[in-house]
Protein backbone atom coordinates (compact mmCIF):
# COMPACT_ATOMS: atom_id res chain seq x y z
CA UNK A 1 0.00 0.00 0.00
CA UNK A 2 0.89 3.26 -0.88
CA UNK A 3 1.52 5.51 2.09
CA UNK A 4 -0.82 8.70 2.73
CA UNK A 5 0.12 11.88 0.91
CA UNK A 6 -1.02 13.87 3.69
CA UNK A 7 0.98 13.20 6.92
CA UNK A 8 3.41 15.51 6.74
CA UNK A 9 1.74 18.62 5.33
CA UNK A 10 2.90 21.88 6.36
CA UNK A 11 6.10 20.42 7.93
CA UNK A 12 9.34 21.10 6.66
CA UNK A 13 11.91 18.09 6.31
CA UNK A 14 15.71 17.97 6.70
CA UNK A 15 16.75 14.77 4.92
CA UNK A 16 21.21 14.61 5.87
CA UNK A 17 22.88 12.44 3.80
CA UNK A 18 22.63 12.13 -0.19
CA UNK A 19 23.41 8.30 -0.67
CA UNK A 20 20.54 6.37 -1.52
CA UNK A 21 19.35 5.87 1.69
CA UNK A 22 18.76 9.91 1.83
CA UNK A 23 17.46 10.26 -1.28
CA UNK A 24 14.73 7.54 -0.92
CA UNK A 25 13.53 9.21 2.18
CA UNK A 26 13.38 12.42 0.49
CA UNK A 27 11.31 10.92 -2.14
CA UNK A 28 8.88 9.40 0.53
CA UNK A 29 9.12 12.42 2.85
CA UNK A 30 7.74 14.67 -0.34
CA UNK A 31 5.21 11.70 -0.85
CA UNK A 32 4.06 12.65 2.49
CA UNK A 33 3.07 16.02 1.84
CA UNK A 34 6.56 17.95 3.60
CA UNK A 35 8.91 20.43 2.21
CA UNK A 36 11.88 18.60 1.73
CA UNK A 37 15.50 19.76 2.20
CA UNK A 38 18.37 17.65 2.00
CA UNK A 39 21.89 18.14 3.72
CA UNK A 40 25.38 17.01 2.36
CA UNK A 41 28.33 18.64 3.62
CA UNK A 42 30.07 16.56 0.60
CA UNK A 43 30.88 17.91 -2.99
CA UNK A 44 31.45 16.16 -6.33
CA UNK A 45 29.69 15.31 -9.28
CA UNK A 46 28.18 12.38 -8.42
CA UNK A 47 26.33 14.32 -5.77
CA UNK A 48 25.45 17.28 -8.00
CA UNK A 49 24.03 14.70 -10.22
CA UNK A 50 22.02 13.20 -7.69
CA UNK A 51 20.98 16.93 -6.38
CA UNK A 52 19.97 17.59 -9.94
CA UNK A 53 17.92 14.87 -10.14
CA UNK A 54 15.90 15.56 -7.01
CA UNK A 55 15.35 19.28 -8.02
CA UNK A 56 13.14 18.09 -10.87
CA UNK A 57 11.02 16.51 -8.34
CA UNK A 58 10.83 19.50 -6.04
CA UNK A 59 13.22 18.98 -3.36
CA UNK A 60 15.79 21.26 -2.69
CA UNK A 61 19.83 19.98 -1.81
CA UNK A 62 22.19 22.32 -0.02
CA UNK A 63 25.85 20.59 -0.71
CA UNK A 64 29.79 21.58 1.26
CA UNK A 65 29.50 24.34 3.12
CA UNK A 66 26.43 25.89 2.19
CA UNK A 67 24.62 22.43 4.06
CA UNK A 68 26.94 23.09 6.71
CA UNK A 69 25.73 26.34 7.74
CA UNK A 70 22.00 25.66 7.44
CA UNK A 71 20.15 27.69 9.47
CA UNK A 72 16.65 26.55 7.79
CA UNK A 73 13.82 26.05 10.56
CA UNK A 74 13.23 22.32 10.42
CA UNK A 75 9.62 19.83 11.99
CA UNK A 76 12.44 16.61 11.84
CA UNK A 77 15.93 15.79 10.57
CA UNK A 78 16.12 12.35 9.05
CA UNK A 79 19.56 10.71 8.78
CA UNK A 80 20.85 8.59 6.44
CA UNK A 81 23.15 5.69 8.17
CA UNK A 82 26.06 7.08 7.31
CA UNK A 83 25.80 10.61 8.89
CA UNK A 84 27.40 10.11 12.40
CA UNK A 85 24.77 11.81 14.91
CA UNK A 86 27.93 13.63 16.24
CA UNK A 87 29.35 15.14 13.29
CA UNK A 88 28.89 19.20 13.01
CA UNK A 89 25.79 18.65 9.92
CA UNK A 90 23.33 16.91 12.35
CA UNK A 91 24.42 18.90 15.57
CA UNK A 92 23.96 21.98 13.99
CA UNK A 93 20.32 20.98 13.54
CA UNK A 94 19.80 19.16 17.28
CA UNK A 95 21.11 21.79 19.02
CA UNK A 96 18.44 23.72 17.46
CA UNK A 97 16.17 21.65 19.20
CA UNK A 98 15.49 19.67 15.93
CA UNK A 99 14.05 16.01 16.41
CA UNK A 100 16.23 13.77 14.79
CA UNK A 101 15.41 10.20 13.76
CA UNK A 102 17.24 7.60 11.45
CA UNK A 103 16.06 6.86 7.71
CA UNK A 104 15.01 2.77 9.23
CA UNK A 105 12.91 4.56 11.92
CA UNK A 106 11.21 6.98 9.43
CA UNK A 107 10.78 4.45 6.77
CA UNK A 108 9.43 1.98 9.53
CA UNK A 109 6.56 5.14 10.89
CA UNK A 110 5.10 5.08 7.12
CA UNK A 111 4.48 1.21 6.70
CA UNK A 112 1.96 -1.09 7.94
CA UNK A 113 4.00 -4.11 6.91
CA UNK A 114 6.04 -5.97 9.67
CA UNK A 115 9.25 -6.40 9.69
CA UNK A 116 11.88 -9.64 10.55
CA UNK A 117 15.25 -7.56 11.11
CA UNK A 118 18.79 -9.06 11.48
CA UNK A 119 21.55 -7.84 13.02
CA UNK A 120 25.25 -8.78 13.57
CA UNK A 121 28.91 -7.79 13.36
CA UNK A 122 28.87 -10.85 10.35
CA UNK A 123 26.81 -12.83 8.59
CA UNK A 124 23.72 -10.80 9.09
CA UNK A 125 23.69 -10.11 4.74
CA UNK A 126 24.25 -13.78 4.21
CA UNK A 127 20.96 -15.25 6.50
CA UNK A 128 18.73 -11.64 5.57
CA UNK A 129 19.04 -13.05 1.68
CA UNK A 130 18.57 -16.66 2.47
CA UNK A 131 15.57 -15.63 5.30
CA UNK A 132 13.78 -13.93 2.08
CA UNK A 133 14.59 -16.66 -0.12
CA UNK A 134 12.82 -18.91 1.80
CA UNK A 135 9.87 -16.99 2.73
CA UNK A 136 9.76 -16.64 -0.91
CA UNK A 137 9.72 -19.69 -1.65
CA UNK A 138 7.36 -20.95 0.73
CA UNK A 139 4.62 -18.23 -0.70
CA UNK A 140 5.36 -15.47 2.00
CA UNK A 141 5.71 -12.12 0.16
CA UNK A 142 8.61 -10.30 0.97
CA UNK A 143 12.10 -8.64 0.06
CA UNK A 144 15.03 -7.85 1.42
CA UNK A 145 16.49 -4.55 2.06
CA UNK A 146 17.65 -1.79 4.58
CA UNK A 147 21.65 -2.11 4.95
CA UNK A 148 21.41 -4.49 2.28
CA UNK A 149 19.65 -3.78 -1.01
CA UNK A 150 17.75 -1.30 -1.61
CA UNK A 151 16.85 0.84 1.43
CA UNK A 152 13.43 0.31 3.72
CA UNK A 153 11.96 3.90 2.50
CA UNK A 154 12.53 2.82 -0.91
CA UNK A 155 10.52 -0.18 -0.78
CA UNK A 156 8.23 1.73 1.71
CA UNK A 157 7.81 4.63 -1.06
CA UNK A 158 7.09 1.98 -3.81
CA UNK A 159 3.82 0.42 -2.15
CA UNK A 160 4.00 -3.38 -3.28
CA UNK A 161 1.73 -5.67 -1.49
CA UNK A 162 3.95 -7.56 0.74
CA UNK A 163 3.33 -9.60 3.51
CA UNK A 164 6.88 -9.14 5.33
CA UNK A 165 9.80 -7.12 5.08
CA UNK A 166 13.00 -8.85 5.39
CA UNK A 167 15.24 -5.93 7.17
CA UNK A 168 19.47 -6.18 7.44
CA UNK A 169 20.02 -3.99 10.17
CA UNK A 170 22.94 -2.18 10.81
CA UNK A 171 24.28 -0.26 14.54
CA UNK A 172 24.43 2.90 12.54
CA UNK A 173 20.43 2.41 11.70
CA UNK A 174 19.44 1.42 15.21
CA UNK A 175 21.52 4.39 16.57
CA UNK A 176 18.30 6.97 15.91
CA UNK A 177 15.42 4.38 15.79
CA UNK A 178 12.47 5.29 18.51
CA UNK A 179 9.89 2.81 17.47
CA UNK A 180 11.22 0.93 15.55
CA UNK A 181 9.57 -3.00 16.12
CA UNK A 182 10.48 -6.14 14.51
CA UNK A 183 8.18 -8.91 15.01
CA UNK A 184 11.32 -11.12 15.06
CA UNK A 185 14.57 -10.40 15.51
CA UNK A 186 17.44 -12.01 14.66
CA UNK A 187 20.94 -11.55 16.62
CA UNK A 188 23.87 -13.13 14.59
CA UNK A 189 26.86 -12.03 17.01
CA UNK A 190 29.02 -9.46 18.50
CA UNK A 191 32.29 -8.54 17.95
CA UNK A 192 34.91 -5.25 18.12
CA UNK A 193 34.20 -3.07 14.90
CA UNK A 194 33.28 0.37 14.27
CA UNK A 195 35.09 1.77 16.89
CA UNK A 196 35.98 4.63 14.19
CA UNK A 197 32.03 5.46 14.35
CA UNK A 198 31.45 4.53 18.14
CA UNK A 199 33.06 6.17 20.89
CA UNK A 200 33.42 2.80 22.70
CA UNK A 201 32.77 -0.77 22.56
CA UNK A 202 30.13 -0.63 24.74
CA UNK A 203 28.47 2.11 22.62
CA UNK A 204 28.45 0.10 19.47
CA UNK A 205 27.02 -3.48 21.67
CA UNK A 206 24.41 -0.58 23.48
CA UNK A 207 23.42 0.35 19.74
CA UNK A 208 22.56 -2.42 18.26
CA UNK A 209 20.90 -4.12 21.14
CA UNK A 210 18.39 -1.65 20.75
CA UNK A 211 16.75 -3.89 17.43
CA UNK A 212 15.19 -5.70 21.14
CA UNK A 213 14.00 -2.69 22.39
CA UNK A 214 10.79 -2.41 21.46
CA UNK A 215 9.51 -5.77 21.21
CA UNK A 216 6.98 -7.40 23.03
CA UNK A 217 5.76 -10.68 23.95
CA UNK A 218 4.17 -11.83 21.28
CA UNK A 219 6.89 -10.68 19.00
CA UNK A 220 10.36 -13.78 19.21
CA UNK A 221 14.25 -13.16 19.37
CA UNK A 222 16.83 -15.19 17.55
CA UNK A 223 20.21 -15.28 19.85
CA UNK A 224 23.07 -16.61 19.37
CA UNK A 225 23.62 -18.84 22.00
CA UNK A 226 27.53 -18.31 22.72
CA UNK A 227 26.84 -14.77 23.96
CA UNK A 228 24.85 -13.05 26.78
CA UNK A 229 21.88 -10.33 26.00
CA UNK A 230 19.85 -7.81 28.42
CA UNK A 231 16.34 -8.96 29.97
CA UNK A 232 13.66 -8.54 26.85
CA UNK A 233 10.17 -9.13 26.39
CA UNK A 234 9.96 -10.78 23.68
CA UNK A 235 10.20 -15.35 23.51
CA UNK A 236 13.37 -16.04 22.36
CA UNK A 237 14.73 -19.31 20.43
CA UNK A 238 18.83 -20.15 20.38
CA UNK A 239 21.26 -21.19 18.05
CA UNK A 240 24.99 -22.00 17.45
CA UNK A 241 27.66 -24.16 15.73
CA UNK A 242 30.13 -23.67 18.57
CA UNK A 243 28.02 -24.58 22.07
CA UNK A 244 25.85 -27.33 23.29
CA UNK A 245 22.54 -26.26 24.35
CA UNK A 246 20.90 -23.94 21.96
CA UNK A 247 17.28 -24.96 20.05
CA UNK A 248 19.43 -25.25 16.75
CA UNK A 249 22.57 -26.86 16.92
CA UNK A 250 25.49 -28.80 15.00
CA UNK A 251 26.17 -32.10 15.19
CA UNK A 252 28.43 -34.54 12.10
CA UNK A 253 27.94 -32.17 9.17
CA UNK A 254 24.24 -30.92 9.86
CA UNK A 255 21.87 -29.06 11.91
CA UNK A 256 19.56 -30.15 13.98
CA UNK A 257 16.28 -28.44 15.80
CA UNK A 258 15.47 -29.99 19.30
CA UNK A 259 17.14 -33.00 17.94
CA UNK A 260 15.44 -33.12 14.35
CA UNK A 261 17.61 -33.03 11.41
CA UNK A 262 16.79 -30.20 9.13
CA UNK A 263 18.95 -30.09 6.57
CA UNK A 264 22.97 -31.30 6.24
CA UNK A 265 25.55 -28.70 5.11
CA UNK A 266 26.61 -30.90 2.04
CA UNK A 267 23.62 -30.44 0.88
CA UNK A 268 23.96 -26.90 0.35
CA UNK A 269 25.98 -24.53 -1.27
CA UNK A 270 27.13 -22.58 2.25
CA UNK A 271 30.50 -24.09 3.81
CA UNK A 272 31.86 -23.60 7.47
CA UNK A 273 30.76 -23.61 10.82
CA UNK A 274 29.86 -19.70 10.67
CA UNK A 275 27.60 -20.70 7.57
CA UNK A 276 25.89 -23.50 9.32
CA UNK A 277 24.76 -20.41 11.90
CA UNK A 278 23.69 -18.44 8.98
CA UNK A 279 21.37 -21.64 7.82
CA UNK A 280 20.16 -22.11 11.74
CA UNK A 281 19.58 -17.80 11.72
CA UNK A 282 17.47 -18.11 8.75
CA UNK A 283 15.35 -21.40 9.16
CA UNK A 284 15.23 -20.07 13.14
CA UNK A 285 12.76 -16.91 11.87
CA UNK A 286 11.24 -18.37 8.98
CA UNK A 287 10.02 -20.78 11.45
CA UNK A 288 9.09 -18.22 14.02
CA UNK A 289 7.26 -16.52 11.07
CA UNK A 290 5.36 -19.98 10.17
CA UNK A 291 7.14 -21.42 7.49
CA UNK A 292 8.04 -25.46 8.48
CA UNK A 293 10.91 -27.23 7.90
CA UNK A 294 9.50 -29.45 5.41
CA UNK A 295 9.31 -26.22 2.58
CA UNK A 296 12.86 -25.18 3.16
CA UNK A 297 14.79 -27.65 2.00
CA UNK A 298 14.89 -26.50 -1.72
CA UNK A 299 15.54 -23.16 -0.91
CA UNK A 300 18.37 -24.61 1.34
CA UNK A 301 20.28 -26.59 -1.06
CA UNK A 302 19.80 -24.29 -4.05
CA UNK A 303 20.87 -21.04 -2.45
CA UNK A 304 23.80 -19.64 -3.08
CA UNK A 305 25.59 -17.29 -0.89
CA UNK A 306 26.33 -13.20 -1.73
CA UNK A 307 30.40 -12.88 -3.37
CA UNK A 308 33.18 -12.76 -1.67
CA UNK A 309 31.51 -14.74 1.45
CA UNK A 310 34.09 -17.68 1.50
CA UNK A 311 33.52 -18.56 -2.17
CA UNK A 312 35.70 -20.78 -4.34
CA UNK A 313 38.00 -18.69 -6.02
CA UNK A 314 40.08 -21.28 -7.99
CA UNK A 315 42.29 -24.40 -7.68
CA UNK A 316 45.23 -24.51 -8.94
CA UNK A 317 47.74 -27.30 -8.54
CA UNK A 318 45.37 -28.80 -6.00
CA UNK A 319 45.50 -25.75 -4.07
CA UNK A 320 41.82 -24.15 -2.88
CA UNK A 321 42.05 -20.21 -2.87
CA UNK A 322 39.16 -18.95 -0.50
CA UNK A 323 37.63 -15.62 -1.57
CA UNK A 324 36.57 -14.16 1.85
CA UNK A 325 37.17 -10.45 1.26
CA UNK A 326 34.00 -9.18 3.16
CA UNK A 327 35.79 -10.52 5.98
CA UNK A 328 36.35 -6.72 6.82
CA UNK A 329 36.69 -7.26 10.79
CA UNK A 330 38.49 -9.70 13.33
CA UNK A 331 35.38 -11.08 14.44
CA UNK A 332 34.77 -12.49 10.10
CA UNK A 333 38.36 -13.03 9.71
CA UNK A 334 37.87 -15.50 13.00
CA UNK A 335 34.93 -17.15 11.85
CA UNK A 336 36.63 -17.97 8.79
CA UNK A 337 39.22 -19.65 10.11
CA UNK A 338 37.30 -21.62 13.01
CA UNK A 339 34.95 -22.74 9.76
CA UNK A 340 38.04 -24.65 7.98
CA UNK A 341 38.19 -27.75 8.40
CA UNK A 342 42.27 -28.24 8.45
CA UNK A 343 45.31 -25.52 8.39
CA UNK A 344 45.60 -23.06 5.85
CA UNK A 345 47.84 -20.58 4.36
CA UNK A 346 45.98 -16.98 5.28
CA UNK A 347 46.18 -13.99 3.73
CA UNK A 348 45.41 -11.10 5.54
CA UNK A 349 45.40 -7.06 6.24
CA UNK A 350 44.32 -4.51 4.95
CA UNK A 351 43.25 -0.63 6.24
CA UNK A 352 44.08 0.36 9.77
CA UNK A 353 41.04 0.44 11.78
CA UNK A 354 43.37 0.55 15.13
CA UNK A 355 42.09 -3.02 16.36
CA UNK A 356 44.07 -5.64 18.65
CA UNK A 357 45.03 -8.56 16.66
CA UNK A 358 47.11 -10.16 19.60
CA UNK A 359 43.93 -12.15 20.67
CA UNK A 360 44.06 -13.91 17.56
CA UNK A 361 48.04 -15.71 18.26
CA UNK A 362 46.35 -19.05 19.22
CA UNK A 363 43.99 -18.87 16.60
CA UNK A 364 46.84 -18.57 14.01
CA UNK A 365 48.59 -21.18 15.89
CA UNK A 366 46.08 -23.70 15.78
CA UNK A 367 44.45 -23.07 12.21
CA UNK A 368 47.73 -21.83 9.69
CA UNK A 369 50.71 -22.95 8.99
CA UNK A 370 51.71 -19.69 6.69
CA UNK A 371 50.60 -16.25 6.86
CA UNK A 372 51.23 -13.46 4.43
CA UNK A 373 50.09 -10.12 5.16
CA UNK A 374 49.13 -6.88 3.10
CA UNK A 375 48.14 -3.29 3.10
CA UNK A 376 48.50 -0.77 5.89
CA UNK A 377 48.90 -3.24 8.82
CA UNK A 378 50.85 -5.51 6.78
CA UNK A 379 54.12 -5.18 8.93
CA UNK A 380 51.83 -4.75 12.20
CA UNK A 381 50.52 -7.84 11.32
CA UNK A 382 53.44 -10.00 10.68
CA UNK A 383 55.19 -8.49 14.20
CA UNK A 384 52.11 -9.21 16.19
CA UNK A 385 52.06 -12.95 14.95
CA UNK A 386 56.31 -13.69 14.66
CA UNK A 387 56.80 -16.86 16.75
CA UNK A 388 53.33 -18.44 15.78
CA UNK A 389 54.13 -19.44 11.78
CA UNK A 390 56.35 -18.10 9.37
CA UNK A 391 54.83 -14.54 8.80
CA UNK A 392 55.45 -12.34 5.22
CA UNK A 393 54.79 -9.00 5.06
CA UNK A 394 54.42 -8.36 1.12
CA UNK A 395 53.92 -4.84 -0.64
CA UNK A 396 50.92 -5.77 -2.84
CA UNK A 397 48.03 -8.36 -3.12
CA UNK A 398 49.53 -10.37 -6.55
CA UNK A 399 52.82 -10.82 -4.01
CA UNK A 400 50.78 -11.91 -1.12
CA UNK A 401 49.13 -14.26 -3.35
CA UNK A 402 51.88 -15.66 -4.87
CA UNK A 403 53.82 -16.07 -2.03
CA UNK A 404 50.68 -18.23 -0.65
CA UNK A 405 50.38 -20.50 -3.37
CA UNK A 406 54.51 -21.26 -3.05
CA UNK A 407 53.52 -21.92 0.71
CA UNK A 408 50.68 -24.04 0.47
CA UNK A 409 50.80 -27.55 0.04
CA UNK A 410 48.77 -29.92 -2.57
CA UNK A 411 44.86 -29.76 -0.79
CA UNK A 412 45.65 -27.24 1.64
CA UNK A 413 43.72 -24.47 1.72
CA UNK A 414 44.72 -20.36 0.84
CA UNK A 415 42.25 -18.85 2.82
CA UNK A 416 41.89 -14.88 1.90
CA UNK A 417 40.28 -13.13 5.29
CA UNK A 418 41.41 -9.96 5.42
CA UNK A 419 39.94 -8.93 8.66
CA UNK A 420 40.19 -5.02 8.28
CA UNK A 421 38.51 -2.95 5.58
CA UNK A 422 40.05 -2.34 2.07
CA UNK A 423 39.81 1.45 1.57
CA UNK A 424 44.09 1.92 1.70
CA UNK A 425 44.18 -0.35 -1.39
CA UNK A 426 40.79 -0.95 -2.73
CA UNK A 427 37.59 0.91 -3.76
CA UNK A 428 36.11 -1.63 -1.13
CA UNK A 429 35.72 -5.47 -0.43
CA UNK A 430 34.10 -6.45 -3.45
CA UNK A 431 37.08 -4.95 -5.96
CA UNK A 432 39.59 -6.15 -3.48
CA UNK A 433 37.81 -9.65 -3.56
CA UNK A 434 37.73 -9.23 -7.77
CA UNK A 435 41.34 -8.42 -7.95
CA UNK A 436 41.86 -11.58 -5.71
CA UNK A 437 40.17 -14.17 -8.04
CA UNK A 438 41.71 -12.28 -10.92
CA UNK A 439 45.55 -13.16 -9.50
CA UNK A 440 44.39 -16.73 -9.16
CA UNK A 441 43.13 -17.30 -11.96
CA UNK A 442 46.71 -16.02 -13.85
CA UNK A 443 48.42 -18.28 -11.97
CA UNK A 444 47.13 -21.40 -14.06
CA UNK A 445 49.07 -19.58 -16.43
CA UNK A 446 52.29 -19.84 -14.51
CA UNK A 447 54.84 -21.99 -13.38
CA UNK A 448 55.54 -22.93 -10.33
CA UNK A 449 58.68 -22.19 -8.85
Amino acid sequence: MIPASDKYDGQCLAVLGLGKSGVSAARLAKRLGAAVTVLDSGSGAALEKSAAELSTEDISCMLGGAAEGCQEPFDLAVLSPGIDPQWPIATALTGRGVRAIGEIEFAFQNTEIPIIAITGTNGKTTTTELTAAILNEAGVKTVACGNYGIALSAVVLEGLPLDVLTVEVSSFQLQLIETFRPRVAVWMNFAADHLDRHPTLEAYLAAKQRIFENQTAEDTAVLNAAEDYPTMKAQWVTFSSYVAGGDFGWKDGAIFCLGGEVVRLAETNLRGLHNAENIMAATAACRAWGVPFSTMHSTLSSYRPPRHRCELAGVVDGREFINDSKATNIHAMESALRGMTSKVVLIAGGKDKHLDYAPLRPLIMEQTTHVCTIGEIRHTLAECWAGTVPCRACESLEEAVRAAWEAATPGQNVLFAPGTSSFDMFTGYDHRGNVFTEIVHQLNNTTRP
